[in-house]
């Protein structure tokens, strides 16, 4: 055949349609069979049935009358019944029973790592029904997670070629330690590893509410795993399946692996074991205050308002009946702190300021240091003015006191109105939940500072507040500073008077009890050595509150998913 003549008939077979459309045929053929499709149902024919059934009881339309025909087509019926079978029927091929030895061979794996200074973040123990080595926890960011050549459970049998079968766990790791650069492991994947992975777990942030060094802790499985942590940090919590140890990691932190904390559920058994040393130093806070009390003058109370401070006097101030409400507080209440669960938070100008409460023992400077926040900006923070029931003097209403009669303030006392209030004098005292709004909706910075039963009163995420524990430092460190100390006296409060010996004791035992009762309801410590260092130091975590970097608070004050929470 001429040469001319066939490339005229190969340029035909190409130019052909049908050859364009068999090709784009092939192609889509393709395309499925590497995404291996699967019916969407496999049903059809039954579908079809009910369906011209719901038609033949509707109402009378063209279209519908048209479709029921269709469906009730033998040629449709017969289609969609093989459309069925073909659904229902499995084409993967059927491979033949492997042999139980050749597959315990196959499943033995060489995993290769490379060591670096820092631990491979997988923990060993032996199996107490097999005696094998297994490995116990693959730690989240560690080397051995971020492979996904080691799992959990899966068996070891040989490290850098030395058998491990006779040996424990603590014989294995010297044999690591040694060793630089690559580390060959071969094991045994566990079952689990086998199959696909689960799905990504929900992140879980808590704050811890209590202190832990790993170092400490007799009953960790693996000291080297343990985790620190200070109470108030923020921890991001993985597989917190375990009921015993968590693996967490500190939020902010630049090493991307995870270490062991206790869980919450272990936590509160330990909590509750070591109850009876906390009875135990409650008596010993209670011997160390004094005894010479005239608690008449006052009803376990202080009021939050600026110019007004009625913690009246030394001898009320030490009342040993007060103390022992206090021992009686903490001994009674005293729940087991462990992690609150919290959200990211983000102030904007839209959102009303957080309510700012400043909590510390008497004459440690919580009056002060408000004072000296409100004189910084008086446009930016205010004081709940409070009310009282004593006759008007030359004050200003709404500036000093509120000035309400005795039935009125008792009736808001029965409608829960007021955060604290007492008696003194014949006469109420007291901060009402009313001048905390009124500060509030003049777009203001709320300052109170209260006693510290009061925070689980405005613990809500009405007022989110930021709670300041201001503690006083050593009693050396009292001695120098606030042996010159006055107290800020007003027209109804005795003559100023210096500290003493006794009052530093007194200050120092309050702020433990409070510590140790409400100290995971704290934000922020604060420790007042200097009041200038100290309010230069409050102020510049005030400022925090208002800027870009996000606030840590309770999941529940937020109904926003952590997910989705941008800041």
């Amino acid at each position: 055949m001429d040469t001319n003549e066939d490339l005229a008939f190969l340029k035909s077979m190409v130019m052909e349609r049908r050859l364009h459309l068999l090709v784009k045929i092939h192609a889509v053929l393709r395309r499925f069979g590497r995404v291996n499709p699967v019916p969407y149902r496999d049903n059809a024919e039954s579908l079809a049935s009910n369906m011209s059934k719901e038609l033949g009881n509707g109402p009378d339309c063209a279209d519908c009358s048209e479709l029921i025909h269709l469906l009730s087509s033998p040629h449709v019926k017969a289609l969609l019944s093989v459309h069925d079978v073909v659904a229902r029927k499995t084409y993967d091929p059927e491979l033949p029973p492997m042999d139980g030895d050749t597959a315990d061979e196959e499943s033995v794996r060489i995993v290769s790592l490379v060591k670096s200074q820092e631990p491979l973040g997988a923990t060993l123990k032996r199996d107490g029904s097999t005696g094998a080595i297994v490995v116990a926890r693959v730690m989240k960011g560690g080397t051995a997670d971020l492979t996904g050549l080691i799992h959990e459970g899966d068996e070891l049998r040989e490290v850098n070629g030395v058998p491990v079968e006779n040996k424990n766990p603590e014989e294995i790791l010297p044999i690591m330690a040694g060793t630089q650069g690559e580390v060959t492991f071969k094991v045994i994947p566990a079952a689990a590893a086998k199959g696909e992975t689960s799905a990504n777990e929900s992140k879980l942030f808590v704050r811890a509410l209590f202190d832990y060094d790993p170092e400490l802790d007799t009953a960790t499985p693996c000291r080297a795993a343990g985790l620190s942590f200070k109470r108030g940090d923020v921890l991001e919590i993985f597989g917190h399946d375990d009921d015993i140890w968590w693996q967490a990691r500190r939020y902010g932190d630049r090493s991307p692996r995870a270490g062991l904390i206790p869980t919450r559920q272990l936590q509160e058994r330990r909590v509750a074991f070591q109850r009876p040393k906390a009875l135990f130093k409650s008596h010993k806070i209670q011997k160390q205050l004094t005894e010479n009390a005239d608690y008449g003058a006052i009803t376990g109370i202080h009021i939050a308002g600026l110019r007004r401070s009625f913690r009246l006097g030394r001898r009320a101030s030490r009342s040993i009946e007060e103390s022992r409400w206090k021992i009686r507080e903490i001994l009674g209440e005293c729940q087991a702190p462990t992690y609150l669960e919290v959200a990211p938070y983000c102030w904007d100008a839209t959102q009303h300021h957080r309510l700012v409460l400043l909590v510390g023992p008497r004459g440690v400077g919580l009056s002060e240091l408000k004072r000296r926040l409100l004189l910084s900006d008086p446009d930016h923070f205010g004081v709940a003015v409070p009310y009282t029931t004593r006759e008007k003097r030359k004050e200003e209403e709404g500036v000093e006191y509120y000035f309400v009669s005795r039935q009125t303030f008792e009736l808001d006392i029965v409608n829960h109105k007021f955060i604290e209030y007492g008696h003194h004098s014949g006469n109420y005292y007291g901060i009402s939940l009313d001048s905390v709004h009124k500060v509030i909706a003049e777009g203001k910075v709320c300052l109170l500072d209260v006693q510290p039963h009061a925070i689980q009163f405005l613990h809500t995420a009405e007022f989110k507040p930021y709670v300041v524990f201001v503690k006083p430092p050593s009693i050396e460190k009292l001695r120098f500073s606030r042996r010159k100390a006055k107290f800020i006296a007003t027209k109804e409060q005795r003559p100023t008077t210096s500290f003493k010996e006794e009052d530093f004791e007194v200050m120092i035992a309050e702020a433990e009890a409070m510590d140790d009762q409400y100290g995971h309801l704290f934000q922020k410590v604060l420790v007042n050595c200097d009041i200038v260092s100290a309010f230069d130091e409050l102020r510049a975590e005030l400022r925090k509150l208002e800027g870009a970097e996000p606030q840590w608070i309770p999941v529940e004050w937020t109904a926003v998913p952590i997910a989705e929470t941008l800041c």
